[in-house]
């Protein structure tokens, strides 16, 4: 038998969090599922798997999360970027000046 101390809180597990997206130059706005664990690089491919090689054409450059005005860094959870239900992202090719 074990006995619960301070140091064994348990973390709660990962909220779905649904998100309104729009990936690249879509003219469909979609409604994608990720979890609060999930990072920004996974919201990006999970917006993606919906619109790349279907509305959009799939271009091999990594993508980017935009939330609330700020590019998020691909490491950032959904959490730590104060995402909410409902809340409105968009996700872009990171296109290197000079490249298009």
């Amino acid at each position: 038998m074990t006995h619960a101390t301070g140091a064994d809180t348990a973390r709660p597990a990962p909220a779905v969090v649904p998100l309104n997206a729009v990936f690249a130059d879509d003219f469909v706005q979609i409604l994608v599922a990720v979890t609060s664990d999930n990072t920004a690089a996974e919201v990006a491919e999970a917006v993606a798997h919906h619109v790349e090689g279907k509305r959009v054409r799939a271009l091999p450059y990594p993508k980017v999360v935009f939330h609330n005005g700020r590019r998020l860094a691909p490491g950032t959870t959904v959490t730590e970027a104060g995402m909410q239900p409902l809340d409105h992202v968009r996700v872009e090719y990171d296109i290197p000046e000079g490249a298009a």
